[in-house]
């Protein structure tokens, strides 16, 4: 009966042994290529971002109700833990993050390949060299923006990020509409980029993808490192609108301090 019991438990111990060296020897593999995804979750300060309905409030006071969050990500680089970057094509490397779409926030990059992979980079908003090469040489993105209302002409260009909603404050009573769109302005160009350390390594491999979950506090927006209020670009009738002059480089410092990396799955 003893011995019956020991072989039974020598072969669950083997299979044990073998599933573990089989799962070590796929997750070790790091030839070919994979995929992994950018999940971008918008939220204001410590709360998930609700569009239209949830107030919130700024250190100026004032009481924000967003309906819009949407934004440009471009340029997408990744570091793996030797030091060597993979720079995903440009031409591939454009996405429209939108709050208020299920397909803009989640961001599939393919043809990766396979390694360990520690940090990611991206721009906000669509380079100037880029801008440069005109429609011929800007792809499907020029569609992809025009469809999303994130073009503004040929002269301006692309909006990088859009930002809208109403406000109310201690001298604004009445629920005002604001609206704060980044972009090409004068000689500001305002394109932005962000450097981000993974806390776990993002394992790409043919049978792995992972899911890089991003979180972008939108409150810092216009409360971050730099303070704008906008009961003070409040026009009368027309709202709050900030679309150019000195507060527009503030806002574009303040976007690139706007995101972290909180997880990794590696599934």
């Amino acid at each position: 009966m003893k011995n019956t019991l020991y072989k039974a438990l020598a072969i669950v111990a083997i299979s044990i042994t073998l599933g573990s060296c089989s799962s070590d020897d796929s997750s070790n593999d790091v030839s070919g290529k994979g995929k992994i995804i950018l999940e971008f979750d918008n939220a204001y300060g410590t709360n998930d971002l609700i569009l239209n309905t949830q107030p919130n409030k700024t250190s100026n006071n004032e009481i924000l109700k967003i309906s819009m969050v949407k934004y440009i990500v471009s340029n997408v680089v990744l570091t793996k833990a030797d030091g060597t970057t993979f720079t995903y094509p440009k031409s591939k490397s454009y996405f429209i993050a939108d709050e208020a779409s299920a397909e803009g926030r989640e961001f599939e990059l393919s043809d990766v390949p396979a390694g360990d992979y520690v940090k990611v980079k991206f721009g906000i908003g669509v380079d100037e060299e880029q801008w440069k090469l005109g429609a011929s040489g800007q792809g499907d993105l020029l569609a992809q923006a025009d469809d999303a209302e994130m073009f503004w002409s040929w002269a301006a260009g692309y909006k990088f990020l859009a930002f809208e909603g109403t406000f109310t404050s201690p001298t604004v009573t009445t629920a005002t509409s604001f609206m704060v769109h980044t972009g090409k302005t004068g000689t500001d160009y305002n394109y932005t980029e962000v450097t981000l350390d993974l806390p776990t390594k993002a394992l790409v491999r043919t049978t792995i993808t992972p899911e890089v979950h991003l979180i972008t506090d939108v409150s810092k927006i216009i409360d971050g490192t730099n303070k704008i209020k906008l009961s003070d670009n409040n026009a009368g009738g027309m709202g709050a609108m900030i679309m150019g002059g000195a507060n527009l480089p503030l806002i574009t410092q303040n976007v690139s301090g706007m995101f972290r990396v909180d997880h990794v799955h590696n599934d």
